[in-house]
């Protein structure tokens, strides 16, 4: 006898008594675990919609040409380039190099933020920072992910906010549907998997608060 996946979970979760323990012990030794394994030739993004095709294909050019490059170009000239395709992008925003985007119209930058090098805004869903955020060398914002427990292997996506004054320190990891809120900070390394309190410092995988941050008055 062999069983499929569905039949191994629904037999699994007998009530537990001696005749339950025996039927899960013999369920594992004769499901077929071919049911049970991923298939990816079946993966669909669904009904999401990431741009044009030939929207895409320019902005990975320009993002080659001017983002993803060592050569110094000026702050300004990105953000209006970035502003040409569709981003919101406030004053005074710093732009070091060799900083990826996936997609330009979904992002939101407010003022005198700084997006630090090799920052990955991977915004397959939006991704709004405010006003004085900074994103330190190696961040990554990771807005998609996909359903384990699904055989297509779903996507799933999620927007993040990065509220006024937080800073994501180098090779942090923000994960999707997370919101850090204002001042808050994410340290070096650490991978934010939910909210973030204000003025809160956080640490850790997944990250935990460590201290509260206290600001020096001038």
């Amino acid at each position: 006898m062999t069983l499929s996946c569905s039949s191994l979970i629904e037999s699994y979760s007998d009530t537990i008594d001696e005749k339950a323990l025996f039927t899960r012990e013999y369920v594992f030794m004769s499901y077929d675990p071919a049911e049970c394994e991923v298939d990816l030739s079946k993966y669909s993004a669904g009904d999401y919609n990431p741009g044009s095709l030939v929207k895409r294909v320019l902005w990975l050019w320009i993002s080659r040409c001017f983002f993803e490059t060592w050569f110094p170009w000026p702050s300004s000239l990105k953000s209006k380039i970035l502003g040409s395709l569709g981003a919101e992008i406030g004053e005074g925003v710093v732009w070091k190099p060799c900083v990826k985007i996936k997609y330009p119209w979904f992002l939101k930058v407010g003022d005198h933020s700084w997006i630090g090098e090799h920052a990955w805004i991977d915004n397959l869903a939006p991704v709004e920072i405010l006003n004085n955020v900074v994103i330190s060398q190696g961040a990554y914002l990771l807005t998609g992910n996909h359903d384990y427990k699904s055989r297509d292997f779903d996507l799933r996506i999620g927007p993040i906010l990065l509220e006024a004054g937080v800073w994501v320190g180098a090779k942090a990891i923000v994960c999707p549907g997370v919101t850090l809120k204002k001042m808050s900070v994410l340290a070096v390394g650490s991978i934010a998997t939910g909210d973030l309190e204000a003025y809160g410092i956080y640490s850790g995988n997944p990250a935990e608060k460590v201290r509260e941050r206290v600001v020096r008055l001038a």
